[in-house]
């Protein structure tokens, strides 16, 4: 019997020392532990680094209107006119056929182009069952819709005379195309930014993102649909709404069983 104790023991106690996961313990004792084994484990919580963004998107969106309240007061204002004829005028300089056409399709990607990619998205994230991210989607160009209509109505700044193309029958201030464009392009990519964990990888989708909604404003600009104040405030009425979209979106994420 003294013997059978003494060989229980033995079991067990090398059993204290046994790696649980034998998988686990390969990966740790492997000499060259490939970049796609270290891509597939978990990202540490970083737990301050992720509050410190929520409340810095939350600074954004206060300071995005507060900018955009100064920018309502001073369109009546002579500098306000003279910055947006300089640079109407002077965007409309270098017009050219190939520059005319190149900015009717960075026209295109703000109307029609956001209701395609829009229903494209959330047909994809549906498929996906990302429900989550279709919310998002819906919930940004809802309230780009809603922002865009209440504010030209209550500022009723007539348009521009435009220099290629139709005359848009609305009001002008802000433009509709920069910041449904900017509330679109820049929640997606905000989304998708704040799921990959490679530095280069963000900084491709944000690029590519500001560079379609950039592109959008300036199209504006150059057809003559526009002043240069209209976009500019479409993109800080954007900036502001999709900050506060972002910050719940971060805050979300931080709770123990997001999906």
């Amino acid at each position: 019997m003294a013997a059978v104790a003494d060989i229980m023991a033995d079991t067990v106690a090398g059993a204290e020392y046994r790696d649980p996961d034998p998988c686990s313990a390969f990966v740790a004792r492997a000499p060259g532990q490939s970049g796609l084994l270290k891509e597939l484990e978990p990202a540490p919580k970083q737990t301050t680094i992720f509050e410190s963004a929520t409340l810095l998107t939350l600074v954004v969106a206060f300071l995005s209107v507060s900018l955009f309240g100064w920018m309502a007061e001073a369109l009546s204002s002579p500098r306000s006119q003279a910055f947006d004829l300089a640079i109407r005028l002077g965007i409309h300089h270098q017009a050219s056929n190939f520059i005319t056409q190149a900015m009717m399709v960075f026209s295109g990607l703000g109307e029609p182009g956001v209701a395609f990619g829009a229903t494209l998205a959330i047909g994809l994230f549906l498929c996906l069952r990302r429900y989550r991210a279709v919310l998002w989607i819906v919930i940004s160009l809802v309230g780009a819709a809603l922002l865009n209509v209440g504010l030209k109505l209550a500022f009723h700044r007539l348009r521009p005379q435009a220099f290629f193309g139709p005359q848009p029958g609305d009001f002008s201030f802000p433009s509709g195309h920069a910041l449904v464009s900017a509330c679109f392009y820049g929640m997606l990519a905000g989304w998708a930014a704040d799921r990959v964990r490679s530095g280069y990888w963000k900084v491709v989708i944000w690029t590519l993102s500001l560079i379609v909604i950039a592109g959008i404003g300036v199209s504006r600009v150059y057809l003559g649909v526009h002043y240069p104040s209209d976009v500019i405030a479409g993109y800080v009425a954007a900036t502001g709404w999709v900050s506060g979209l972002v910050a719940l979106d971060r805050f979300w994420m931080s709770r123990p069983n997001h999906a």
